[in-house]
């Protein structure tokens, strides 16, 4: 449908909790649409309603471009694993900046479709970590407030470096 502009860090949006979809509609599957639309074009492997300003609870994966489209209303963690994992990390709205976060390595999840209806989906690996970066997004939480202090100073700063290279 269509590719939206993406808020970028450090616009203060990324750190405002997502409300809870409560209407499944044709507007809502639009949504869905344009956030795959969206996340294609930046590119990435997952999207937030809130990376395109919207402040709703809807997620959408794609891990590779064989894998099929998922989209997530109202997710979350309910169960983690002890076990971690440390695994590269960036975002949409911070693009060409990366870092390891470390994060659960399964998690289980509760989300509805968009129709509605409650689902359950068990992850690992790669799959647990979007989950846990975007549920993050949609709680606020950008994913560099999970680095360090010193690790997310530096990367601000490459990021900011980055900018300025643009902009000359």
């Amino acid at each position: 449908m269509t590719v939206r502009p993406i808020v970028q860090f450090p616009d203060l949006r990324l750190h405002v909790a997502a409300e809870p979809v409560v209407v499944f509609d044709d507007g809502l599957r639009g949504l869905a649409t344009d956030l795959f639309d969206t996340m294609r074009a930046a590119p990435g492997i997952g999207i937030t309603a809130p990376h395109i300003g919207v402040l709703q609870q809807v997620v959408v994966l794609q891990l590779s471009a064989s894998d099929v489209v998922r989209t997530y209303i109202n997710p979350k963690i309910v169960w983690a694993s002890s076990e971690r994992l440390r695994h590269q990390e960036g975002s949409v709205s911070m693009p060409g900046i990366a870092e390891e976060v470390e994060r659960f390595a399964r998690v289980h999840v509760a989300y509805q479709d968009l129709d509605g209806a409650e689902q359950f989906e068990e992850a690992e690996g790669l799959l647990a970590v979007c989950h846990q970066h975007e549920i993050d997004q949609l709680d606020g939480v950008f994913w560099i407030e999970r680095l360090s202090r010193l690790k997310r100073e530096r990367l601000v700063k490459r990021y900011e470096k980055a900018l300025r290279g643009l902009q000359a």
